[in-house]
């Protein structure tokens, strides 16, 4: 740390905010449909592909409002941590969310003063930061952070028009990779609702004047993925060596029909050619309850990249269009995610399971359309994730030195 780092004061985090958690919730409190309810179990996921801030679990609005009348909820700049399993994650609660939480699983920071929330977020993941909240680890077997040992911990007293400025410079980094996010899923749906349109609808260019026979336009063959693929096969079992050339994507990697690179590790064991993944792929996790069923379109061109065993490679066949096949498999995304068979969260999608699905080729002319309007979506779709990749790099170089005062503000 320079000079000036060395000159800022430091206070304890428990003069800023109040650090709390939220009251109990019960099992039987728990409802099909409402005000959502958080674990840290949802924090990280969001953390690691951001996005909205789901849940799986709900209370009644009913219940809700009793506790935010008596205890208060969260609101707009408020901040949670992870505090157990995977610990110090945090989530910067926006204008629009409306949940309720876990308590022990987070815990809560709010009221703050002489202290900008959006400064707190980014300073908890900055190296001084983390190593502060090192210092707030209990336990072995179950690592944890409580409440009490948060508020020691020593925060830099940054004037607030400072905490301000460094706020605003690494928000406009995540602001932007936010609207690259939600360019890639307008491009997506666009792309969803061209397929369905043409090959669901029917409404393809020409259609008026193709005839139709047993529910099939002429020139159309009904088939099976069997027969329009060239390579069905699950992946590898990974040795995973983080200094290994080698990326194996895992059942994370495969969100929203996209493949996160990010969350993919590094392997050292030789992958047959065939499992080394290529441009035009389509990935279907095929193990357990909450995965199974996600489908991705694999986009890029990328050297030693496998899957692990819990994910099947499906190859487009030779005068097979990918993108009507990959478009396909996204279209068919819900169907095949009850399609798994074996016991809870042992649940499995066997190969010859996906190689029966039927599926509807269209004619060679009508492929090649559909190709050139959709890869220039996809090629967008690529070029976008790549400035995300830039963001996300120049960002998490710049955070530590702006909070050790290496760079002016």
């Amino acid at each position: 740390m320079n000079t000036a780092a060395n000159s800022i004061q430091s206070r304890k985090l428990k003069y800023y905010c109040d650090i709390t958690s939220s009251k109990r919730i019960y099992a039987s409190d728990y409802v099909e449909d409402g005000i959502p309810f958080v674990r840290g179990k949802e924090v990280v996921q969001r953390y690691k592909n951001p996005g909205s801030l789901s849940s799986e679990l709900f209370i009644t609005r009913n219940k809700f409002e009793t506790l935010r009348d008596k205890f208060g909820a969260p609101i707009e700049g408020d901040l949670l941590l992870t505090s157990v399993g995977t610990l110090g994650v945090p989530y910067y609660v926006k204008p629009e969310d409306e949940f309720y939480f876990k308590d022990g699983n987070l815990i809560w920071f709010r009221q703050f003063q002489e202290l900008r929330s959006k400064f707190l977020y980014y300073w908890i993941q900055s190296p001084r930061g983390r190593a502060q909240l090192q210092k707030c680890t209990i336990g072995t077997s179950q690592s944890a952070y409580t409440i009490e040992r948060l508020k020691e911990i020593e925060l830099d007293d940054f004037a607030l028009c400072k905490q301000e400025r460094i706020a605003s410079i690494l928000s406009a980094y995540d602001d932007l990779i936010e609207n690259n996010r939600r360019r890639i899923a307008l491009l997506e749906q666009a792309a969803r609702l061209l397929y369905k349109e043409w090959f669901v609808h029917l409404r393809f260019p020409g259609h008026e004047h193709v005839k139709i026979k047993n529910g099939v336009p002429e020139g159309w063959e009904r088939t099976t993925v069997e027969d329009s693929a060239s390579f069905i096969s699950r992946g590898i079992t990974p040795s995973y060596d983080d200094e290994a050339k080698g990326l194996v994507i895992n059942q994370k990697c495969i969100r929203n029909h996209m493949v996160n690179l990010d969350l993919a590790r590094h392997q050292s064991k030789q992958a047959p050619p065939d499992k080394l993944v290529r441009c035009g792929d389509v990935l279907v996790n095929s193990t357990g309850t909450g995965t199974l069923g996600r489908v991705a379109q694999f986009l890029f061109d990328i050297e030693d990249c496998t899957v692990d065993s819990h994910i099947t490679i499906i190859r487009p066949a030779p005068g097979v269009s990918a993108c009507c096949l990959g478009s396909y498999f996204v279209e068919m995304e819900s169907y095949i995610e009850s399609m798994g068979r074996g016991a809870t969260n042992q649940t499995e999608l066997a190969r010859a399971t996906l190689a029966e699905m039927k599926i509807l080729n269209p004619t060679k002319v009508l492929a090649d359309q559909y190709d050139e309007c959709l890869r220039p979506m996809q090629q967008q779709m690529v070029n976008i994730l790549r400035q995300n990749e830039q963001l996300v790099q120049a960002r998490d170089l710049l955070l530590p030195r702006l909070m050790n005062g290496e760079v002016a503000v």
